[in-house]
């Protein structure tokens, strides 16, 4: 039998059997003017801008609309994180690896600018020069599942909810935000839930899908248009119906019509 890999030690580690309340949702947009957007922002600013980076942009001003789901819970309060920061999810060692990369303040900011931050991010962590990750992933490749549970939950507890970091330990102040992004699309995958993950204690966790092809009526004629499938998986505890709805719609707002985050009202001419 080989050696585990952490990704998997620590997952054996944290899960257990669901018992808590998560509301599962799905939304699934028409892509056309966000494949249109992203292509036009490569071709003006050099950068190589995904639906990644515009979701989580629309992600991240969904969030700052709907202020109960941007916070922690903590000692069984609610208290609000003075900004909106989201983590992408970035695969290491192909595929056996997981690793994080927050971006902040990430509803001021534009696909561009979180693709360039993402970049250096997902390039540091893959070339093992993220002091942080190097940190808190040594003892872990060291110890056994039984002692990584509760290393971890007490870890993300502090980190997490408490808002304790220890630089030396490599461990940050609410490493997650209150948002996790990860894409199952680029994996053949049409959608997916994402199982909340304990240690990182975020409300939100949403899976990008695959982009597929569906016929619509337009103005009465029948046409093939791309269509992006979103699954959230969201703490109940943070979130009813009415805020969802809220979600929901400024996501599908900012996805229908992305160029309202270049203060433009639709395509250049």
């Amino acid at each position: 039998m080989g050696q585990m890999s952490v990704r998997r030690k620590l997952a054996i580690a944290t899960w257990s059997a669901p018992r808590e309340g998560n509301i599962y949702g799905k939304l699934t947009v028409d892509a056309s003017q966000a494949l249109a957007y992203i292509e036009w922002l490569r071709e003006t600013t050099g950068e190589k801008v995904t639906l990644t980076h515009l979701v989580g942009c629309a992600c991240g001003r969904a969030m700052a609309q709907t202020p109960s789901l941007n916070g922690r819970i903590f000692l069984g309060r609610y208290i609000p994180h003075d900004t909106v920061d989201l983590a992408f999810l970035v695969v290491l060692e192909g595929g056996k690896n997981l690793a994080k990369a927050k971006i902040e303040h990430i509803d001021q900011k534009s696909p561009s600018e979180v693709a360039v931050e993402l970049r250096e991010r997902a390039a540091a962590l893959r070339a093992g020069t993220d002091e942080a990750f190097k940190k808190s992933q040594g003892p872990l490749a060291l110890l056994p599942t039984w002692l990584i549970r509760p290393l971890v939950w007490f870890t993300g507890w502090l980190t997490s909810s408490a808002g304790v970091g220890l630089d030396g330990l490599g461990l940050e102040r609410f490493p997650f935000g209150s948002c996790i992004v990860t894409s199952v699309g680029m994996f053949g995958l049409d959608e997916g839930f994402a199982p909340p993950t304990p240690f990182a204690r975020v409300p939100v966790y949403v899976l990008i899908g695959a982009l597929q092809d569906r016929v619509v009526m337009i103005d009465g004629l029948v046409e093939s248009r791309p269509h992006l499938t979103l699954c959230a998986t969201i703490d109940h505890r943070f979130l009813d119906g009415a805020q969802g709805g809220v979600l929901a719609k400024v996501v599908r707002g900012v996805l229908e019509n992305p160029w309202q985050l270049s203060g433009l009202d639709g395509p250049p001419e």
